[in-house]
């Protein structure tokens, strides 16, 4: 039977990168250097540009030159995790736990011949969090989570806080709003069925207005944390939230993107002193997934110490 797309060889041992605008990643000047670090060789990192939410051929294609050409060892898959799983779930040959529960794919790597999907967000998120948020606030503070966005990354902070945190480290709520209906219940779907009781209360909020997702921030306790998942500012432009939003006093405010126009960290930093606010951009959750996903695809252990020389690196690069 003939390939279902064409193979194009690659000339040495090469890891893509699943994304929208690659040639602006921190990560095409960072690689070279880790990779000398890890000792790779002449490893190479390759950016594919996929349209958002782009017919399944796109992925499915991608997926199926890593599969099939041997030089082809993996892929880092940022911002179409979803739909890269959707269109190509077919051609793994194994889904880890964690892609399983989350229904996405992050990073894509060959063990003995087999081509195997998993979701590195669950731990790189908590991992995330436990840098800036102290222990025990959550049951300290009785304080909230408002993630706004419920795509990749708020399915694995869900499964985060109900399978890997402590107790005293869920929060009290958790509010998730997404700008349409099919991946708020995508998300109810997975927390009501297939993840564990954990104590904290989900809530599922369908609308486009910042100006409503302001209304829900003035609403939350003091030191509850404001999450941008929706890409908004790096993807895309703007922010979920309008200027005139006010966020919680003594709280934390997450933007997952750390290039771009980055509208939601310029309107938390411009009240971190006023609002006792803790301000957190994305950086180190994108370097703890590189990082994890370059060791699985090249099959090397990459310890703490080893880690922090690649972040070193990194900032350089930055």
């Amino acid at each position: 039977m003939p390939p279902e797309f064409p193979v194009e060889p690659q000339p040495a041992p090469t890891l893509f990168f699943f994304g929208v605008t690659t040639g602006r990643s921190s990560s095409r000047r960072m690689f070279p250097a880790w990779a000398a670090i890890l000792g790779l060789g002449e490893a190479r990192l390759v950016g594919l540009d996929l349209p958002i939410n782009g017919p399944p051929e796109v992925y499915r294609r991608a997926v199926h030159q890593i599969k099939h050409d041997p030089l082809s060892l993996g892929g880092i898959v940022t911002t179409h995790k979803i739909n890269t799983l959707n269109a190509a779930r077919d051609l793994f040959d194994e889904l880890t736990p964690d892609a399983e529960l989350c229904g996405e794919v992050s990073c894509i790597y060959k063990r003995g011949g087999r081509l195997i999907g998993h979701a590195t967000d669950p731990a790189c998120s908590g991992q995330s969090m436990q840098a800036f948020i102290p222990p025990g606030h959550w049951a300290a503070s009785g304080a909230d989570v408002l993630c706004l966005g419920a795509g990749g990354s708020a399915v694995a902070i869900a499964v985060y806080f109900t399978t890997r945190a402590a107790p005293a480290d869920r929060p009290r709520r958790l509010i998730v709003v997404n700008r349409s209906r099919p991946r708020l219940d995508g998300l109810r779907a997975l927390v009501e069925t297939r993840l564990p009781p954990s104590g904290t209360a989900f809530e599922y909020v369908e609308q486009t207005d910042p100006a409503a997702n302001d209304r829900l921030m003035a609403d939350l306790p003091d030191g509850s944390l404001v999450i941008n998942a929706t890409g908004m500012g790096k993807d895309t432009p703007g922010s979920p939230i309008s200027d005139a939003g006010v966020f919680p006093r003594g709280g934390f405010a997450w933007d997952l993107n750390y290039r771009g126009e980055l509208d939601f960290l310029r309107q938390a930093r411009a009240q971190a002193a006023t609002r006792g606010l803790h301000v957190e951009d994305g950086w180190r959750y994108f370097l703890l997934g590189w990082s994890t996903i370059v060791g699985q695809v090249f099959d090397v252990p990459i310890p703490p110490p080893v880690f922090d020389r690649l972040a070193a690196v990194a900032e350089g690069v930055r």
